[in-house]
Formats: structure tokens, sequence, C-alpha cells
């Protein structure tokens, strides 16, 4: 989801409410520490020079109950971070404490921000010998199937020896 995205998702609320993954809700009382703007350069394990860059919001509770972010309060702080650092329409990556910190995608489902689970990945398969994941199936032409079917039905009967 990118920062335009998030914006028009605020200006439709009047709660802020994150979920993740397993369905519990980030405590009504968390903060938003952290709004920015994360550029990653990097060389992948194929030898390619790479740049990546996301919108980080970081998340956080605090013993502080009768907080609430208000939606209207959150445009402000990611209008002032696009203003004073920048910022341009990426990705959003959201940062939660949970055993660790732990780094979320975001989506939305018209009431509640979704922190979605992000993965790692091969960048280059292709240069470092990792078979693709996906399968691709045969293409037959079905006049191939009932040629093959003719086939086995008139050599294959009962007795005949073929099974």
């Amino acid at each position: 989801m990118k920062l335009s995205t998030v914006k028009q998702a605020l200006s439709g609320l009047e709660q802020l409410e994150f979920q993740l993954p397993n369905g519990e809700l980030v405590p009504r009382h968390f903060h938003v520490t952290e709004v920015g703007q994360i550029t990653k350069n990097f060389i992948d394990c194929g030898g390619t020079v790479r740049s990546e860059k996301v919108v980080n919001f970081q998340l956080w509770n605090a013993n502080d109950y009768d907080h609430r972010l208000h939606p209207e309060k959150l445009i402000s702080i990611i209008e002032l971070s696009e203003k004073i650092l920048k910022i341009e329409d990426s990705e959003i990556e959201v940062e939660y404490q949970g055993q660790t910190i732990q780094k979320f995608g975001l989506d939305f489902n018209g009431k509640q921000f979704l922190l979605t689970t992000k993965e790692t990945d091969c960048l280059a398969k292709d240069n470092c010998g990792v078979p693709s994941l996906k399968t691709t199936k045969p293409k037959v032409k079905i006049s191939q199937l009932l040629e093959l079917e003719t086939v086995g039905t008139s050599s294959c009967e009962p007795g005949g020896g073929c099974c």
C-alpha cells in the first residue's frame, strides 16, 4: 500500500485501528513514533546493485492508556514528514514490537489497516542456481488427449497384457 492510499483511507475514518496478521488489534493507545523514508542500497547474491525505498511507520505501545491517535492527527504527521523530509509516495512498511521488532506490509479493508506478513526472497534466482518455485504445467491440446484416449482403449483391453 502506498503512502497516498494511506492518506486517502485515513481521510474517511473516525478512528484508527491496526490489525495484526493473527487477527488481534494493536492496542488502541498506540503511538506512531516515527514516520520516515528508508532507502536500502544493496547487492543481491547475483551481483546486481539494487535500491529500495519504503515509507516507514513505527507503532509503539506505551502505558498511556488514555492516548488515542486520531486519523486527522496521523495525516498531519504524514504531511509534515512529506514536507520536511521530502518523503516520496512509496510502499509502506510498519515496524511493531512483538517478541522482537517486526516489519509488516500494510493493507486496508475499508475499516482497519491490516499489518501483512513480509517474506524474504532471492532476487537473483536465475544467476545463483536456485530453481523457480513456480511449476509450469505442460500444455496439451484436447485433440491430443482424445487421440491418446482412443489409442489407449484399443491397445489396452482386458486380457491385452498392457496392465
